[in-house]
């Protein structure tokens, strides 16, 4: 019975790709996603959280592409500092019949332990066990929907079970998406400097209902304290800003309209 479920879920986004695709008056949409908000805070640092370092380099990144591109539509999940279910953020992309979805996140590990860079993700399933943990991280900010059972289907993300449903979706966008995340993630290496954690697949439910080319992106550690110093400051969330909208520009001038 989960089998079939899960078959016909694959089918139905499948269809929403070709049911959401439009020219939307000549312009190419683009939703920033700024993650976690209100009294989601995401990950803690000793000075900051994550909600609100993914709300500045977001607004950032999207100035550049108001400033730049006047043929480019930007539309923001939040523009403040708000709680938006995951499913909706997806929802406004899918509604304003978005060409390209890129949320923006901070990651975190555990106290005691020290990493440091910049990645990329893009919707998948590999079962390396780091892409699973940042991706029930990422997730669990279902839990704060008071009906998430019945809005995602009975997903639980603290449950490697409810991953496997990845493995059943088709993502016709998938080359597209890998493509963009792998120019976001070579600007951040080569034009704002950061080290270079990768490219990665993982099951992020904000990306799993898009019907458009995304990417997840976790700009730094902010459990490492001079990670956490560069995201807050100024200069740091305009260079990540900045190394994102080259990446974007590339982008639209490969596969724009």
């Amino acid at each position: 019975m989960k089998r079939r479920f899960f078959i016909i879920l694959a089918a139905l986004l499948a269809f929403s790709a070709l049911t959401f695709a439009s020219d939307h008056d000549g312009k190419f949409v683009l939703v920033i996603d700024a993650g976690h908000g209100g009294h989601d805070v995401g990950a803690k640092g000793a000075q900051s959280y994550e909600k609100n370092i993914n709300l500045k380099v977001a607004l950032a990144f999207g100035r550049y592409v108001e400033s730049n591109c006047p043929d480019v539509k930007v539309i923001y999940t939040r523009k403040t500092d708000v709680f938006i279910p995951l499913n909706e953020r997806a929802a406004i992309a899918n509604r304003n019949k978005a060409d390209l979805f890129i949320s923006v996140h901070t990651n975190a590990l555990p106290a005691g332990k020290i990493a440091r860079g910049f990645e990329t993700y893009t919707l998948g399933m590999h079962r390396a066990a780091d892409n699973l943990e940042v991706a029930k991280r990422e997730n669990s900010v279902i839990l704060y929907e008071k009906d998430y059972r019945q809005r995602y289907a009975g997903f639980d993300p603290n449950s490697a079970e409810s991953y496997i449903m990845f493995e059943l979706m088709q993502d016709n966008n998938m080359a597209n998406s890998v493509e963009l995340a792998k120019l976001i993630q070579n600007e951040a290496v080569s034009y704002v400097g950061r080290a270079n954690k990768g490219v990665h697949q993982a099951g992020f439910l904000v990306l799993r209902a898009t019907s458009m080319p995304s990417c997840l992106i976790e700009l730094g550690f902010i459990s490492t304290p001079d990670e956490e110093r560069y995201l807050i400051s100024s200069e740091g969330q305009d260079r990540l800003a900045r190394g994102i909208f080259n990446a974007f520009l590339k982008y639209k001038n490969k596969f724009g309209k």
